[in-house]
């Protein structure tokens, strides 16, 4: 058999997985779901889920590290001095990427969400703006730093889990553009309004 035939099996495989994984997922919490029901549901034996994972768990985290990865890569792209300028696009890309997984995004930050993924999220996030934050703002301290940080990324993942439970009915673009003007004015734009 070919190689490019194997490995479009293997990803078939796993998309199904991860589809599969997302619904049962909307339905309970990860510790409820057994891999008999996963692979039922994907129409695969459970030999071959175990071929790629070992568990529930490891399937979850495989797919919670794409997402990190894939953010990662989008605010990588970004130097440090060179985010502050561009936090539309920067927030746009981010949107975009949750637009594309939103069914997943929307459960890992929803009410009964993966809190190890929201922290690692967090880390990223904030690893990435710490340095041009502070710059920008000058903080006095780097707990006048925390606590602004904390209050901007809080409002930003609220606003992600407001977005996708309302249907997504902003573009990527016009969330970003929206996120801009909270995080550089607060709430005097809505003023000049």
């Amino acid at each position: 058999m070919k190689e490019s035939t194997v490995d479009r099996r293997i990803r078939k495989t796993k998309h199904q997985l991860r589809q599969s994984l997302t619904a049962l997922l909307k339905e309970k919490p990860v510790q409820d779901i057994t891999v008999r029901e996963l692979a039922d549901l994907a129409d695969i034996n459970r030999g071959t889920f175990y071929l790629h994972y070992r568990d529930v768990y490891d399937l979850l985290n495989q797919i919670e590290e794409e997402l990190l990865g894939e953010l990662e890569s989008v605010l990588e792209k970004y130097q440090p001095g060179n985010i502050l300028p561009n936090i539309s696009k920067i927030f746009t890309e981010v949107y975009e990427l949750v637009q594309r997984n939103s069914e997943i995004v929307g459960i890992l930050m929803g009410d009964n969400g993966e809190w190890n993924f929201i922290n690692r999220l967090n880390q990223i996030l904030r690893e990435k703006c710490l340095r041009d934050w502070v710059e920008h703002f000058r903080a006095e301290s780097h707990e006048t730093f925390d606590t602004y940080y904390v209050f901007i990324i809080s409002g930003c993942m609220g606003l992600v889990q407001y977005w996708l439970a309302n249907g997504m009915k902003e573009t990527p673009q016009e969330l970003a553009e929206l996120t801009e003007q909270i995080i550089m004015n607060g709430m005097k734009w809505l003023k000049t309004e």
